[in-house]
């Protein structure tokens, strides 16, 4: 089991660090406008806010996230090294080694919606993993335009108004569009996820059906059961599908639901994204092995200045095995075990939760341990009483650029949806000459 080499994290300035420490503890006002919310979300006339806060009473927060700009800064930093790591044909060639057939085939497009996700220590921020259909993107440009100016401090950082980043992501589905059919008119989009209606994302499945439409492209949101193959054209529900916007966790298609969906992207005659090059470039939770392993980036050819980057930014991560499980055993409490093929917190254990049977499981194979590290929080109040909640950021990235931040505010192991006052948050960026909170 490898070690650490050394502490490679850099030290960040701690004006602005420190300033959104003292934000995120002691400005507890509720900044998010819910009638200005409910304008947003039911604007185009498709979701019922008041059953959108019934049945899932729990998925925006009331306040905002405060993160220095240092941090931000360090996060797109992180987010370029990576692109640049991927971008490597070694590197190529490792990943897609361990990965199913499916993701060897060349792509045009790089997919949308990456996800970074983040945690903030006392050096700056820590990538935990990547996603490759990160949710939450559209609800978060809407939460964004409800924020008003609970306090002095607010007031001075929020954003101006405007749907740039709404726009952004229209431009983003064109040009995958177009980097794989050029001048071709989009003219459907299907979003898919199995089951949609019983998501617990799927009323942002309805807002980018919306999104679509007011840009002039036909959408519909479908089960992959929906689709038919011909052998020529991909159809939902007796319509042409030219793009799919991929929403579905089979990261590989091989559920036997998806197989029209498979055999149409098999033939280049659809249009998906994300897809399962993508998942394996950069979401298989054993790239952050390599990632964080100052030999193996060497080996790659990773020049010096981006290796620190990527072994300051991502903890390390190492493979999980059966020979070493009495080391890992004993030294559990500073891991956190992940299923390589996994995603949304599911079969992941803290090292100090586990239990001797499941950690036997575990050391059946298919797990990486990353070490530590513990999110930073952010105090909310919750009927009047303060609450302190864990959070985590979220970096949407397209193309190696940050369209997007957002935060996740909860309590417990992992982020769930379930906690009162928790939910996504606005993130707001304190300036580092700054002298806010002191």
């Amino acid at each position: 089991m490898s070690e650490p080499v050394r502490d490679y994290r850099p030290v960040l300035p701690a004006d602005c660090r420190a300033a959104a420490g003292r934000l995120n503890r002691d400005c507890a006002c509720l900044s998010v406008d819910r009638s200005a919310l409910k304008r947003a979300l039911e604007a185009g006339g498709g979701l019922d806010y008041e059953a959108l806060r019934a049945t899932r009473p729990h998925l925006f927060s009331d306040t905002v996230v405060f993160a220095g700009e240092s941090c931000l800064q360090r996060m797109a930093e992180i987010v370029a090294a990576i692109e640049s790591v991927v971008a490597r044909p070694a590197y190529a060639e490792r990943v897609l080694a361990w990965a199913p057939a499916i993701a060897r085939k060349p792509v045009a497009n790089p997919g949308v919606f990456l996800g970074y996700d983040f945690h903030l220590d006392a050096a700056g921020p820590r990538l935990i993993e990547i996603n490759t259909n990160a949710g939450g993107g559209l609800l978060n440009t809407r939460l964004a335009t409800a924020q008003r100016a609970c306090c002095g401090p607010v007031a001075e950082m929020l954003p101006p108004p405007g749907g740039a980043t709404e726009a952004a992501f229209v431009a983003m589905f064109r040009a995958e569009w177009q980097r794989v059919r050029g001048d071709a008119p989009l003219r459907r989009i299907a979003i898919v996820d199995q089951t949609p209606a019983e998501q617990y994302l799927a009323p942002e499945f309805e807002l980018f059906r919306q999104l679509f439409a007011a840009a002039g492209i036909a959408a519909l949101v479908a089960d992959p059961n929906e689709l038919a193959w011909d052998g020529k054209t991909l159809a939902c529900r007796g319509q042409p599908v030219d793009l799919v916007y991929n929403r579905l966790t089979d990261f590989d298609l091989d559920e036997a639901a998806n197989t029209p969906l498979r055999a149409a992207y098999l033939a280049d005659g659809v249009v998906l994204t994300p897809h399962p090059r993508a998942h394996a470039l950069y979401a298989d939770k054993r790239n952050l092995m390599l990632l964080s392993d100052p030999t193996a980036l060497a080996e790659l050819g990773v020049p010096p200045a981006t290796r620190e980057t990527l072994l300051a930014g991502i903890p390390r991560t190492v493979a999980v095995t059966a020979a070493d499980g009495e080391r890992f055993w004993q030294d559990r409490k500073r891991w956190f075990f992940k299923p390589a093929a996994g995603y949304g917190s599911r079969a992941a254990y803290r090292g100090d939760k586990l239990t001797k049977r499941v950690f036997e499981e575990i050391l059946q194979g298919g797990y990486i341990a990353q070490e530590i590290v513990p999110p930073s929080e952010r105090r909310v109040e919750v009927e009047a009483a303060p609450q302190d909640m864990k959070l985590d950021l979220r970096c949407y990235v397209y193309d190696g650029r940050v369209q997007l931040v957002a935060a996740r505010l909860y309590q417990g192991q992992t982020t769930n949806f379930r906690t009162p006052g928790g939910g996504f948050a606005s993130v707001l960026a304190v300036p580092c000459q700054s002298t806010i909170g002191a």
